[in-house]
């Protein structure tokens, strides 16, 4: 038992750093909003001022995003966003295809009246934000309908696979959000009454052709932006 103790009293637990984490959650969302691009040079002394914080916890946060792939550390150069590949987006959004698609199967087989009640709201405000070329409300509004039919299902492993990569969905989703709106929203609506008539062959095929489009629009703006 002592040497077991021993043993353990080795790996110390670390405490945690709260301020570390929210500076980092703070510069991810200043990144999928765009007011942080790729490719930008990201100066720590100015993330503080901005940020309010000393440069102590924003150089543990770019580390941080660094590992998760937002953030690339240049010897001698500095931190930079991170700008991702044609081959990163397709592959991230093709496992979001797989895994949405199941959402939506399982949302068809357990939503009540409520929860249709409740996606055609959510629905609405997408078409609000559309209506008014609100690009912000417009990325939030899709995120909360997916989040929500994700959440119909009830399947808690499935819904926490989908959050590791939602935050990067709405990365790569943004800059097509205004493109594919109408569009999207549209098939939205499909895939609610799919979802309302208790068909989940329906739902999951709208839904795996819908995310499946999300793929083909980045693919098409990034072959522009390298040929531009």
């Amino acid at each position: 038992m002592a040497q077991g103790l021993t043993a353990a009293s080795a790996r110390r637990i670390t405490r945690p750093a709260p301020l570390r984490e929210a500076v980092s959650d703070a510069l991810a969302e200043l990144i999928v909003s765009g007011a942080l691009e790729p490719g930008q040079h990201l100066v720590e002394s100015d993330l503080a001022d901005q940020l309010g914080v000393s440069r102590q916890p924003v150089r543990e946060a770019l580390q941080h995003l660094h590992t998760a792939g937002w953030v690339d550390l240049r010897p001698t150069q500095g931190a930079f966003v991170h700008v991702p590949t044609p081959q990163e987006a397709t592959h991230l959004l093709g496992v979001r295809t797989v895994l949405e698609t199941y959402s939506a199967q399982l949302a068809a087989q357990h939503a009540g009246p409520g929860h249709v009640e409740r996606l055609w709201e959510l629905h609405r405000e997408g078409v609000d934000a559309l209506a008014e070329g609100a690009t912000d409300r417009l990325v939030a509004a899709n995120a909360s309908l997916h989040s929500y039919i994700t959440s119909i299902g009830g399947n808690t492993v499935l819904a926490e696979l989908i959050e590791q990569v939602a935050r990067k969905v709405r990365w790569y989703y943004t800059p097509i959000a205004n493109t594919r709106a109408k569009g999207a929203w549209n098939e939205h609506a499909r895939l609610i009454r799919a979802i309302a008539k208790g068909d989940p062959e329906r739902a999951g095929e709208i839904m795996r052709k819908h995310t499946e489009r999300t793929r083909t629009y980045r693919k098409a703006i990034a072959a522009q932006a390298s040929s531009g």
